[in-house]
């Protein structure tokens, strides 16, 4: 298990574990400042995030953060000189993947003293935090009739349903010219029907062309989904073209409004939230101010019965042993192994993806490596309990607790098989600044250095850069993370929706061939 307790700041450097031999620069650093503690001087202009060196490193060396290898010295490194990209070889190692080693079971907290949200409680059981009517296309070729049905319901027309969040499209770019069986139309209707049974959603309109692969009667049948009241459809080619299939659409999300607008919110347990995890535009703080902070309070979450989905398997690559020795099975832990081999043996070999070596440019702007480094940081955020199951693409999450998602690295894409699986949150912390929003769900973003949450404080949520600036503790953070997510859970705006963000963002993993 990483250990997160043995970190320490020391004027401008921070040193994460006593054994590492490099540095995180908590400030820029000029060419011969003295480190202190570290009985060395600066060679170079460090930025902030990026790592120095404390030994000389030779050709080959491991580099150790958190004493976890990132990497290896690609030339001879002397002390104090910044260690980066240009001078770290990424390549494969072995890994003890120990699966359940380390398991340990959570100590709930017991049922009376959980902590609660104001939420929708649904029939099933399941609990929603905001309350939508969502008009699903089975086609790209419906995507602008289902925009233009949501687009009627303004601000304006939406206060005769007080109790109603809105009406939100969400088209996609396939549903067609794709097999016609197989996993690629498995995924897309497994997506499709995890939105349309959203406890966060509580009546939809499913609008197809008519003559597409994806036809609405085989999605509906293959999930499970029975039409009625609140579940409606229209086929464009038999209402009567584009104009017709937005007034019948418009007419259709109309009827059920009443209907929706019965939901009331009540308190609930917080084990009924389901926070789906996210880091974007990450950098060198990540690893040491939100994605740990945000570990802290799913570690929290889950005493309390909730549930925190980890996901982006391409960034957890070179950690994944991390996950297995707290596996709560075998079965959980060879789970994981699985999906980490099909992406680098089936999906992924020979291609320049994210998974193979390279992180974005953002992410080495920041400070970051390599992939290896960023996983390091992106793990952090399921916090330190037990993997107690492992799950496909928009699967439906069945376990309580932490637990795994496999997803692409791209956010919006991993957010919405999180949300299809049953997330009724988003959590998403960045180091360089993303703008993301996720309808029908909430999205709390947490910024990890106060320059940036300063830069850009109106998308911004939280600043876990206190934890740097030694304002917040990472165990304080934790806690205030978890009472922001409640109260956006039980009806608080985040700043993405304040923004109007999440009416484009729905984009399910594109898996197979188009032809």
């Amino acid at each position: 298990m990483i250990d997160l307790k043995a970190k320490r700041l020391n004027g401008p450097v921070i040193r994460l574990h006593p054994d590492d031999n490099v540095v995180v620069a908590r400030i820029d650093i000029e060419p011969g400042t003295s480190i202190p503690g570290e009985n060395m001087l600066a060679r170079n202009k460090v930025p902030a995030g990026y790592k120095i060196a404390t030994t000389q490193l030779r050709k080959g060396d491991p580099v150790l953060k958190y004493q976890v290898t990132i990497g290896f010295a690609a030339e001879d490194i002397p002390a104090g000189t910044m260690v980066h990209a240009h001078n770290i070889d990424f390549r494969e190692f072995d890994r003890d993947y120990a699966i359940g080693r380390d398991y340990r079971p959570v100590e709930m907290i017991p049922e009376d003293q959980r902590k609660t949200f104001e939420g929708y409680l649904r029939a099933d059981g399941r609990v929603g935090t905001r309350n939508f009517i969502a008009v699903v296309s089975s086609v790209n070729c419906s995507a602008t009739v289902s925009h233009a049905v949501a687009d009627w319901f303004t601000a304006d027309r939406m206060a005769e349903w007080p109790n109603v969040d809105g009406v939100a499209a969400f088209t996609h770019s396939t549903g067609c010219g794709m097999e016609l069986s197989g996993e690629p139309m498995q995924l897309l209707r497994r997506t499709l029907g995890g939105y349309m049974r959203h406890p966060n959603v509580s009546g939809v309109v499913v609008i197809g062309l008519g003559c597409e692969r994806n036809q609405i009667a085989g999605l509906l049948a293959e999930q499970g989904l029975t039409p009625g009241p609140m579940l409606r459809s229209l086929v464009m080619q038999e209402v009567g073209g584009t104009r017709k299939s937005i007034e019948a659409g418009v007419a259709a999300v109309r009827e059920m409004m009443a209907e929706a607008n019965k939901a009331s919110r009540t308190t609930v347990s917080a084990a009924h939230l389901s926070v789906g995890l996210q880091c974007g535009g990450s950098d060198g703080f990540s690893s040491i101010t939100a994605n740990p902070a945000l570990g802290a309070a799913m570690d929290l979450l889950v005493r309390h019965g909730g549930t925190a989905i980890l996901s982006e398997t391409p960034e957890i690559y070179g950690v994944e042993h991390t996950l297995t020795r707290r596996a709560v099975s075998r079965e959980v832990g060879e789970k994981l192994i699985e999906r980490i081999r099909w992406w680098k043996d089936v999906y992924t070999p020979g291609r320049d993806t994210q998974i193979n070596g390279v992180v974005s440019p953002g992410n080495q702007a920041g400070g970051l490596a390599n992939i290896l480094e960023k996983s390091l940081g992106s793990s952090m955020k399921g916090g330190t309990g037990p993997l107690m199951d492992v799950f496909h693409y928009a699967q439906p999450i069945t376990t309580k607790g932490f637990v795994f998602m496999d997803t692409p690295g791209f956010d919006p894409v991993s957010a919405t098989g999180q949300v299809a699986g049953g997330a009724n949150m988003i959590a998403f912390t960045t180091g360089r600044g993303s703008m993301y929003g996720a309808k029908p769900v909430p999205s709390v973003k947490l910024a990890t250095n106060t320059p940036m949450f300063r830069r850009l404080e109106e998308d911004m949520d939280i600043n876990c850069g206190e934890i740097l600036d030694g304002t917040a503790s990472l165990a304080e953070m934790g806690e205030r993370i978890l009472d922001l997510l409640l109260r956006t859970a039980s009806g608080e705006p985040t700043k993405s929706e304040l923004l109007g963000l999440g009416k484009h963002e729905f984009a399910p993993w594109q898996i197979g061939i188009t032809g």
